[in-house]
């Protein structure tokens, strides 16, 4: 099965994010690498939201994500 997960920004989110962005990038390439993420980016110029898209037999996998995400830590 595939699970979208959904992130809303807070203003700012571009600047924002700056000092998580390499341990974020890190976590989405770990997960592309097992297989569990599929595709994720941006959503709108400037972003004011993203997605990320995930394959697992559960939405455990995005959860887990989620859970250790710097953005959302």
């Amino acid at each position: 099965m595939h699970y979208l997960l959904f992130y809303d920004v807070v203003d700012n989110y571009v600047e924002r994010r700056a000092p998580y962005r390499a341990a974020h990038i890190k976590l989405a390439r770990e997960a592309a690498a097992r297989g569990e993420l599929v595709l994720g980016g941006g959503l709108a110029n400037p972003a004011d939201g993203s997605v990320l898209v995930f394959k697992a037999d559960s939405p455990a996998v995005a959860e887990a994500f989620a859970k250790a995400d710097p953005y959302v830590t």
